[in-house]
């Protein structure tokens, strides 16, 4: 039985659920977001909790089941609360600049890499190039962050490149030199 899907989903006050067959429409303070679940699973609001539940017994309900949950529980919390990604730029001239939903990157390469923004994911970034992503979907705020980072992975030998805030880059010994 899945330990994570026998949890209900606690919802906050001001966040609306509203359960359409395998549809579920999640609104908050923050926006709406939608999702098809699985038909293996069944929702039912019971006060102010979500219980998710399976409709079978089979491994793969029974991981549906947590998935589904998760899933859900994810969207209660970025519409009332919302998801934030820190990413860091480092390096001799790296330099990141925003306006409006274009990301301009001079991270190396000849030319400044533009990164458009998608629907619902905004960036600020600080005076220490420290990249801010805020959105409500969590799914949506971690993809924009790794396609952010795919631009300019961090290197070994100096660090150079773009990480994630918490990222631990592993450093590699450069060459010994010329003494020989």
């Amino acid at each position: 039985m899945s330990r994570i899907g026998k949890l209900p989903i606690p919802v906050p006050a001001g966040v609306k659920i509203e359960i359409n067959g395998t549809h579920v429409k999640v609104t908050g303070p923050r926006g709406t977001l939608e999702r098809d679940i699985r038909p293996e699973i069944e929702l039912k609001m019971e006060g102010e909790e979500l219980v998710v539940s399976p409709r079978g017994t089979s491994r793969k309900v029974y991981a549906f089941w947590g998935m589904t949950r998760t899933l859900i529980n994810n969207m209660v919390m970025g519409v009332d609360k919302g998801f934030k990604k820190q990413l860091v730029v480092e390096g001799v001239g790296y330099r990141v600049s925003v306006s409006g939903k274009i990301l301009t990157l001079n991270v190396g390469f000849s030319n400044p890499v533009e990164f458009t923004l998608p629907d619902g994911i905004a960036a600020d970034v600080d005076k220490d190039n420290t990249i801010t992503l805020d959105g409500i979907d969590k799914e949506l705020v971690g993809m924009t962050a790794a396609r952010i980072r795919d631009i300019r992975k961090p290197e070994p030998y100096k660090g150079k490149g773009i990480r994630y805030v918490d990222e631990h880059i592993v450093r590699k010994v450069g060459k010994a030199g010329a003494a020989a």
